[in-house]
């Protein structure tokens, strides 16, 4: 094996070798062997093209080529199809399967699924990376550059998969990769010296080894060569061994204040939750997965909504759910606050069975409103306040979460009356100061907005529907996921300006100005009812993702308002008015999937706090199905982007077939009036026999020439015979007397085509391939090539003459 070839062995191994350390984030490790045979394939192209040899810029360009079509290749039929054709996959199918795999890379938990969107993403990633490698070490032989790339495929898979275990036997196997390269790399540099001397007190040195033979035999290798692996093996023992016995750094001032993980220990208390932080299954994917699946007995399940949490602290800048001390969990949940003993006795208690997704690693408990008791197995913890379960904590960065559990949950379906809320007393003061407080930044407008919609309004219940319809029915909004109006305090004043919005911005809204008004508001995140199926069962799909306000009433407790003006929404039934059934004020951006499952979808909101994007009201599923519904499509600009990279693509392997085809068509005299040439037809005929492997031999006559094609053609029959007209209309048109005409000849080039086609006939399946695809008569186009720059260089060299002449005069 040659030392170069040796290197870029070496440098797919060490890129293999330091792609293991991103097994940890994804569930299978099969794609490491697709990874591996995909670097051979590209190693092998590079190897190759040095050969041949080709530039250096050229070389890279083949590399990367080969690496596009084996991805195309291996993806093909895995993403949705937006059409038919190998262009609509190129431009909008791989394209799509591409950004599929970046969004599920920011919304899955560690360890991840394997889709093909994150699968594409590895093979694409390593294959970059090993281009690089063997790109420095072996194009540019400086294999020591090539540790950047590896450095920063190590970084990152280190960085994401902190905490999951294995870091060091990731770390030995990178490092080993490296250090092999290096070795490689410096024994073929070593081999390029010469002959070294004073290695060995016997035996002779092979140069183009790098390794001297000992006087006892079995080989030792060179003093250098013995010193680099020493020096390997021990810095590659101190960056394990050190680290382990150095003191870590903890948190403290060192730590991250803003850690938005929910934390049970230490008093059980929830001392910083994001609401939604730790749901990681893909609510915003394109292909709307089914997240959670349930039977119920509920008598109205447009009622079902199955709720995570509330989000009950407003600062200025985001709603969030304060922190509460947690509790085990009772058999029996308590009573819900503020829920009074008549509204009790006319509620029905349903009961619900929920299975969720694997792929769905919430650690809040999707559960309907109130629920009364929960059985599931685990480490759970009850949050009496907002009524909710959260995971517990299992291990050093684990904790308990709903993926793939199945649960029951028995819970109160409430019917209180209008009359009930409208005649239900003050709130409890600690409820009323816990519920109603506002940021200082909060803009006036929003408190006299408030007081202006409900003007004449004589209770709280009166507010809080006329608040209602004031966003879903007469004030004008429209419904619209593609704003970016924020989630703070300025956000909520743009919202009542701007009139566009989505569940997010309508729903924190209503809770600000209800605070305003005095009434206790917070905000619920969960999911709509989802869609029911012919079995009975329920669908919870990712688009199902919603929020919505809940006002307290003493008496009734938290009741569920719907100011969001879509198409599918459940109004309560006790927030009607006389007037007709509320419809969306504008029309919505998109259609509902059923009547209880409403087709919510994110925006592309970048102020969205992260409790939303992860529940999918802000993100990219939105322009995925606003594209789809053709309101604004694909940029023009990336549509011809993709459109030539998708041409030069397919062109390129089929330059030569183009080729022929117009070369054939030009010589056979297709639309010429006097028929084609018979010269230019016979070498036609030639060329199809060479393109499936009978060389032509110049100095054979027309008639033995033809002899010649029809004994390797293995032509018969009418092929024979006109291989043999053709050859004979040849020699009448070279011997015939000066001034003779020749005998018209009209079946000329169907005679021609008729022995092509008989030719491939014969031939193989792979040879007819080649004989398509790669041409051997399309040598000529070099020889034509070649002839015109002799020609232009004796031109130019005549030119210079007659220049120089005269001045030399």
């Amino acid at each position: 094996m040659s030392g170069r070839a040796r290197v870029t062995l070496f440098g797919m191994l060490a890129t293999l070798l330091t792609a293991w350390s991103l097994a940890p984030l994804v569930e299978s490790s099969g794609w490491l062997l697709q990874a591996a045979a995909l670097l051979g394939v590209q190693g092998a192209v590079g190897a190759g093209a040095r050969r041949v040899p080709l530039a250096r810029a050229l070389t890279v360009a083949a590399q990367l080529l080969v690496s596009l079509l084996l991805l195309a290749l291996l993806f093909a039929g895995k993403a949705e199809p937006t059409g038919s054709g190998p262009l609509s996959f190129l431009v909008g199918d791989f394209a799509g399967l591409f950004q599929q795999g970046v969004r599920d890379v920011g919304e899955f938990a560690i360890p991840a699924p394997l889709t093909d969107g994150i699968r594409l993403l590895l093979l694409a990633g390593v294959l970059l990376i090993g281009l690089l490698v063997d790109f420095l070490a072996v194009t540019m032989r400086t294999a020591a550059a090539a540790g950047l790339p590896l450095l920063a495929l190590y970084s990152v898979a280190a960085g994401l998969s902190a905490g999951q275990g294995g870091a060091w036997f990731a770390f030995l196997l990178a490092g080993a990769g490296y250090l092999l390269l290096l070795l490689s790399e410096g024994r073929d540099r070593l081999a390029q010296w010469g002959r070294v001397f004073g290695a060995a007190p016997s035996g002779r040195v092979s140069a183009a080894s790098g390794y001297g033979g000992g006087s006892g035999g079995g080989g030792r290798a060179l003093a250098p060569v013995r010193t680099g692996r020493r020096i390997g093996a021990v810095a590659l023992g101190l960056a394990l061994a050190v680290p382990a016995v150095l003191p870590a750094l903890g948190g403290g001032m060192l730590g991250t204040p803003g850690d938005d993980t929910a934390k049970a220990g230490g008093g059980g208390t929830i001392s910083a939750v994001n609401p939604l932080v730790s749901l990681q299954s893909s609510l915003n994917a394109q292909d709307n997965r089914v997240v959670l699946k349930y039977r119920t007995d509920s008598p109205q399940l447009g009622e079902q909504y199955l709720r995570i949490l509330a989000l009950d602290e407003f600062n200025g800048v985001k709603w969030e759910a304060s922190g509460r001390p947690l509790t085990d969990v009772p058999e029996r949940l308590p009573t819900p606050s503020g829920l009074s003993e008549r509204v009790r006795e006319s509620a029905t208690e349903v009961r619900t069975t929920v299975s969720a997704a694997e792929t769905y690693a919430q650690r809040y408990l999707p559960m309907p409103y109130p629920a009364t008791q929960v059985d599931i197995g685990g480490k759970w913890r009850y949050e009496p306040a907002g009524r909710t379960l959260v995971g517990d904590q299992l291990g050093k960065d684990r904790f308990q979460n709903v993926q793939g559990a199945q649960y029951t949950v028995r819970s109160l379906l409430l019917r209180p009356t209008a009359e009930q809320l409208q005649a239900a007393p003050g709130p409890n003061p600690f409820v009323q100061a816990e519920y109603t407080k506002l940021p200082d930044n909060l803009p006036p407008v929003v408190a006299e907005t408030a007081r202006q919609v409900t003007q004449g309004s004589k209770d709280d219940y009166t507010r809080a529907v006329k608040l209602q319809d004031f966003f879903a029915v007469n004030g004008g909004f429209r419904y619209d996921t593609k704003v970016s109006s924020g989630t703070g305090s300025q956000a909520i004043a743009r919202f009542l300006n701007d009139k566009e919005g989505f569940c997010v911005h309508f729903a924190f809204s209503m809770a600000a100005m209800s605070r305003t008004l005095g009434i206790p508001a917070r905000v619920a995140v969960g999911f709509t009812p989802g869609e029911k199926q012919s079995d009975g069962s329920v669908n919870v799909s990712m688009r199902d993702a919603h929020a919505w306000p809940e006002l307290y009433f003493e008496g009734v407790g938290w009741t569920r308002f719907e100011p969001t003006p879509r198409s599918g929404i459940s109004i309560p039934e006790y927030s009607r008015t006389d007037t007709p059934a509320p419809q969306p004020s504008a029309p919505s951006a998109l259609p509902s999937q059923a009547a209880s499952a409403p087709a919510v979808t994110p925006s592309q909101n970048d102020a969205c706090p992260p409790e939303l994007k992860k529940l999918g009201e802000c993100g990219a599923a939105a322009a995925q199905q606003g594209g789809r519904a053709g309101s604004d499509g694909v940029p023009v600009g990336a549509v011809l982007g993709w459109s030539a990279g998708a041409l030069a693509l397919l062109g390129l392997p089929l330059l030569p077939l183009l080729w022929r085809r117009r070369v054939r068509s030009r010589r056979l005299g297709v639309g010429r009036a006097g028929g084609p040439d018979v010269l230019e037809a016979w070498r036609e005929l030639g060329d199809s026999a060479w393109d499936v492997g009978i060389e032509p031999d110049e100095a054979l006559s027309p008639r033995r020439a033809a002899g010649r094609v029809v004994t390797l053609g293995r032509l018969d029959g009418e092929a024979a015979q006109a291989v043999h007209r053709v050859a004979g209309a040849v020699e009448r048109a070279l011997y015939a007397p000066p001034g003779a005409e020749a005998a018209p000849y009209g079946a000329l080039a169907s005679d021609v085509l008729l022995g092509r086609a008989a030719l491939l006939a014969a031939m193989p399946r792979r040879v007819r391939l080649r004989a398509l695809l790669l041409p051997r008569s399309a040598a000529r186009v070099s020889w034509a090539v070649s002839a015109r720059l002799a020609a232009l260089s004796a031109r130019a060299a005549s030119l210079t003459s007659r220049v120089r002449l005269p001045l030399r005069r």
